[in-house]
């Protein structure tokens, strides 16, 4: 890898040096030159494959969205030469104060791309998309992570919930959908903030998915007023731009809401892997959080009360251990 990005720099490599990793194989690093610095995307192609990376890149800065510029390529070796934002993520920078610009800005951003949408660019965020990463609860989180085998009724539990969560989120207007769309993977950046990173599993599906993952944030929470405001700024801009969102904003934070069902369900199955299958354990101090916001939104619908008594179950089975769910 030095040896390739020493070829493709425009001037000689000062320095290279680890500047981060993610939940996948692809590790980023940042190679220094006497005028600037870029960073150099090492992704192993027996584990990952940059081409999605390079259309989704692509694609979403034709729309506007400032995504990273790919300078130099190497697909067959899953080397990328890219532009560097920095090493100021939205997490680091968000605070009582920041937080109103930052998240207009977000916004913003993301509307750009969902104007941008049309089918057939993406792969489809389809009902076998969605039902495979719910299961992630129940294979990862619960059986493998609590070590809990689901008896006949409390599986029938699950089902009759997956089958209400994938019958709204199938319903909801399809837009593009960056798929993690949150506080680690924008970027502050000083023109065109916010600089958006991973990308690259991007899809063709439910409209609010992208808004979950900012304001349902795994890493970072803010008072509910706030969130409804910040969501109710998206909504507002999204009309005006002419995207299919509901004309009653109640509708609209109702699908936001059994959308961010989705996705806490899927995420404990995902921390869980993390941790049981790649031994990442830095995301189980996480897993409280997400579940806060799962039971918080089970609360206030009738048809997932009965999944909200499931987890008051399990987690009374596990206090009787000692352990923390």
């Amino acid at each position: 890898m030095r040896l390739w990005t020493g070829n493709v720099l425009p001037e000689p490599l000062t320095g290279l040096e680890v500047a981060s990793a993610d939940a996948s194989f692809r590790r980023y690093f940042r190679a220094s030159t006497a005028s600037g610095s870029y960073i150099v995307m090492d992704a192993p192609p027996e584990h990952e494959d940059c081409r999605p990376y390079v259309h989704v890149a692509r694609l979403f800065r034709a729309a506007g969205a400032n995504t990273p510029e790919i300078l130099a390529e190497d697909l067959a070796d899953g080397f990328l030469l890219l532009s560097d934002f920095g090493n100021t993520t939205y997490l680091m920078a968000l605070n009582d104060g920041s937080a109103d610009a930052l998240y207009r800005d977000a916004n913003a951003e993301l509307v750009k791309i969902q104007v941008a949408s049309r089918p057939g660019e993406l792969p489809d965020y389809d009902e076998a998309l969605l039902r495979r990463e719910l299961m992630l609860f129940p294979d990862w989180y619960l059986a493998r992570h609590l070590n809990i085998e689901l008896d006949a009724r409390q599986k029938a539990v699950v089902d009759t919930t997956f089958a209400a969560i994938l019958a709204n989120n199938l319903a909801q207007p399809k837009v593009y959908v960056h798929r993690d769309w949150h506080s680690r993977n924008l970027m502050v950046t000083e023109t065109d903030n916010p600089g958006v990173l991973d990308f690259q599993d991007a899809v063709y599906g439910p409209i609010t998915y992208d808004l979950v993952s900012i304001y349902k944030d795994a890493y970072i929470a803010w008072d509910e007023d706030r969130v409804i405001d910040w969501v109710v700024r998206y909504w507002e801009a999204a009309r005006k731009a002419g995207l299919p969102v509901h004309a009653d904003f109640a509708d609209f934070y109702r699908d936001f809401e059994w959308m961010g069902i989705q996705r806490h369900i899927k995420v404990l199955g995902i921390f869980a892997r993390l941790y049981h299958r790649d031994g990442k354990a830095g995301y189980l101090k996480d897993m409280p959080l997400v579940m806060h916001y799962l039971r918080r939104a089970c609360e206030r619908y009738n048809a997932l009360r009965p999944f909200l008594r499931l987890l008051d179950e399990l987690a009374g089975r596990q206090a009787d251990v000692g352990f923390t769910f």
